[in-house]
């Protein structure tokens, strides 16, 4: 008994726990991984900002993804800007602030790149602008993007994360799933080829039209792919749903999804499918 008193003694006295130790941890100097928990020094992390546990890959920017996803690109219609349609209270700020963190003017970024030797049309959806949401600029840039591949005759890759349809522009943000389908389906009639990649997350609006109408659909492990949220879901239904219903995976499992790939070999598995459609088209 004496024994435990004296470790009891010891721990009591000389391994306390230190009540300022997270204020003494620099922040982000980890992060966990949302699908397997795995916890990761950041500076560990690749330029592929993936889980090296499970291969998720984490939210990243636009312009953070086209440095590893193409070998050269030119942005267009960067001049285009929101005129706020509805008035939406508080909405010019939200729009300034993300506009100045991502130094985009909406939540999409479109243009023309190369892999190698490859052309194509390219869209890139940002889900730290406003959640990547789809409004009137968004939906008139992917617009254009198809009218200009259809026009040139290029293929497009279009990388999709999404939180839906953005609440601030309302009813005209819903028109621009119809408006984006329409060119699409034009690029579509011209013989040309349209990938998509599904990236976490893809939800709303963009699942229920663009993101689901490619030639080739491919997506990244574990990502987020769906119309409603698991808790709109489970309240409608009454019922929980299971834990990977809306999982790249599953999806893939049930036909909605081509190909899984790993951010690592996502441009070599791109540059082989455009190569691919570019021999189908007579190039």
């Amino acid at each position: 008994m004496k024994l435990y008193e004296q470790d009891n003694t010891l721990t009591a006295q000389h391994v306390k726990a230190d009540k300022q130790a997270d204020a003494k941890v620099p922040d982000g100097l980890w992060q966990k991984c949302p699908k397997c928990g795995t916890a990761i020094l950041s500076k560990q992390i690749n330029e592929f900002a993936t889980c090296p546990n499970c291969h998720y890959g984490f939210r990243i920017s636009a312009k953070q993804r086209l440095k590893w996803a193409v070998d050269r690109y030119s942005d267009l219609d960067e001049d285009l800007q929101t005129k706020d349609p509805l008035n939406f209270p508080g909405y010019p700020a939200k729009l300034h602030a993300s506009q100045e963190k991502t130094g985009l003017n909406d939540s999409a970024l479109t243009g023309e790149a190369l892999i190698n030797d490859e052309k194509f049309g390219f869209g890139v959806m940002d889900p730290t602008f406003i959640m990547g949401s789809l409004g009137t600029v968004t939906g008139e840039k992917l617009t254009r993007l198809f009218e200009r591949a259809t026009e040139k005759r290029l293929p497009v890759v279009l990388w999709t994360a999404s939180g839906g349809a953005r609440m601030q522009e309302g009813i005209l943000s819903l028109m621009q799933m119809a408006k984006v389908s329409n060119a699409i389906a034009q690029h579509s009639a011209a013989g040309l080829l349209y990938i998509v990649v599904l990236t976490d997350p893809t939800t709303g609006g963009v699942t229920a039209s663009f993101a689901m109408q490619g030639d080739i659909t491919i997506a990244e492990p574990h990502a987020l792919i769906g119309f409603a949220g698991r808790r709109v879901i489970e309240q409608t239904i009454h019922q929980k749903i299971p834990a990977d219903l809306q999982d790249a995976e599953n999806l893939q499992k049930h036909g909605f999804v081509d190909h899984i790939v790993e951010r690592e070999h996502e441009k070599e598995l791109l540059y082989q499918l455009l190569k691919l459609g570019g021999a189908q088209d007579g190039k």
